[in-house]
């Protein structure tokens, strides 16, 4: 019997004239019939470190106050065998040349969402993807991407990329632990610092993944898996 499972992605600094020099796609995923038990897990976290059950986990909210909960956070994803993630970065978009290769930037964009998420298809299994859009054009982003995934498949039935889906991320626990992971990818790749608890986070995170955050994983990861994507010479 094939296995469903869940993907959770999200996307940070994804505009092409945004004025942010890094790009950060992720996917964290799990089999579908664990979801709920390790999203319970993350409510229990909440509540353990006296956060509202609403609290919605996100990098931007990281500050020294809250690192003790960010840490304990990040610990459950590498600590729970069930949950996986695999992140590709663009260092550096000034350093695009669309026009080289005939295509525009958002030709681009769905370049990279199908080298990130590709990776994770198995024939055998059945995925169901839940995307957090953060701007006007999401349901032709899913439905393009939908499209793309199922063709690269052979899927034209749909019965393997059951479906990509648009959610809210505040009502999305395993959603909002992507968030984290691809905002400390981007904090790492734009060079940031000052953030003594956000730089505690990317140390705790380097340390266990036994990543520098700015090269490539081993191909065949499976934890923690990363692309660094760079421009053909």
């Amino acid at each position: 019997m094939s296995e469903v499972v869940y993907i959770y992605c999200d996307e940070s600094c994804h505009l092409e004239n945004d004025g942010m020099k890094a790009m950060a796609l992720g996917a964290l995923w799990c089999p579908a019939d664990e979801r709920k038990s390790l999203s319970r897990k993350i409510k229990e976290i909440k509540a353990e470190y006296g956060m509202p059950p609403g609290f919605e986990i996100k990098w931007v909210k990281i500050s020294p106050g809250k690192l003790s909960f960010y840490q304990a956070i990040l610990d459950l994803f590498f600590d729970e065998a069930m949950l996986h993630f695999r992140g590709l970065v663009v260092p550096d978009k000034q350093l695009l040349d669309h026009g080289r290769f005939a295509q525009s930037h958002d030709d681009f964009y769905y370049k990279q969402w199908y080298t990130l998420l590709n990776r994770l298809i198995n024939r055998d299994n059945r995925y169901r993807i839940f995307l957090d859009i953060k701007d006007t054009r999401g349901r032709r982003k899913v439905a393009k991407l939908h499209e793309v995934l199922c063709n690269a498949n052979y899927d034209f039935d749909r019965g393997i990329i059951e479906s990509i889906e648009q959610v809210q991320s505040h009502d999305v626990p395993l959603l909002q632990l992507t968030d984290l992971l691809i905002g400390a990818l981007t904090y790492v790749h734009r060079g940031l610092q000052g953030n003594s608890a956000k730089q505690a986070l990317i140390e705790q995170m380097q340390r266990r993944s036994g990543l520098s955050l700015k090269q490539s994983s081993a191909w065949q990861a499976e934890k923690f898996n990363l692309l660094v994507w760079r421009a053909q010479p």
